[in-house]
């Protein structure tokens, strides 16, 4: 409770320190997104303008990257990352604002193939190996990743299956590797895969929450969004009723 009583209470004050900036007139906040959030990202940006007048800058990508980049000065004000990880560093090393930092959604992962009929409903092809390769997100920097290699471990899978392995930079290309063949399943993000709610093309296995450790994905208000009144707003946004349904028919709890 502690831990999302504190981002609301501080966001609280900063939405009023920024009274005065909203008055002047619409804001624009710089957003760094984690891959595996474009899909939702974009519907919740597009509905956010429509809503506040506030206009958004969004780029996609690997947080560990956005990482690099932040450290390094870049000026996004938000930051919606893939994992916990990567905005408590942010906040310890004094990069993002304190007290910002909360789970705007948890993520769900899925094996799936372009090709209809090849994934069963109880994920089974991975025992078959009824494929040559399959595709994940580099464990060692990708959430989604990371979660994959505890599925085929609690299954028992990981070591025959690992010459098959397909990695990719991020959650974004792992999809690409699979949807183009290359790969013909892999592990991705359920929101990559879902839209309106059903999985909208080729065939998957939802893999359940109990075999991977939650997938909780964190936003912070960076240092220089701080007095953004955009910035804050969003912040404020992404806990609404509005985005947390996009969140959902994209399989994301939220």
């Amino acid at each position: 409770m502690l831990r999302l009583l504190q981002p609301f209470r501080r966001l609280a004050c900063l939405v009023l320190g920024a009274t005065l900036a909203q008055a002047a007139g619409a804001a624009t906040v710089s957003v760094a997104v984690a891959a595996n959030f474009m899909a939702p990202m974009q519907k919740i940006a597009a509905a956010f303008e429509a809503d506040t007048g506030h206009q958004t800058t969004l780029s996609f990508g690997a947080s560990g990257k956005f990482y690099a980049q932040i450290t390094h000065g870049a000026p996004f004000h938000v930051l919606l990352s893939a994992d916990e990880a990567t905005p408590a560093r942010l906040e310890r090393e004094g990069k993002a604002v304190a007290d910002t930092r909360f789970t705007y959604a948890t993520g769900a992962l899925v094996l799936w193939s372009a090709q209809p009929g090849l994934v069963d409903e109880q994920g089974a092809v991975l025992r078959t190996g009824n494929f040559r390769h399959i595709a994940l997100a580099n464990p060692k920097v990708a959430p989604y990743g990371a979660a994959a290699v505890q599925v085929m471990d609690k299954m028992g899978l990981a070591a025959n299956l690992q010459p098959r392995w397909v990695l990719g930079e991020n959650i974004a290309q792992t999809f690409q590797f699979v949807a183009s063949g290359n790969a013909q399943l892999g592990f991705v993000a359920l929101s990559q895969v879902m839209a309106d709610g059903r999985i909208a093309q080729g065939s998957a296995w939802p893999v359940p929450a109990s075999l991977h450790a939650p997938i909780r994905q964190d936003a912070a208000l960076l240092l220089p969004g701080r007095g953004n009144a955009a910035a804050v707003a969003l912040l404020q946004y992404l806990r609404g009723d509005k985005a947390r349904s996009i969140m959902r028919a994209h399989g994301y709890g939220a």
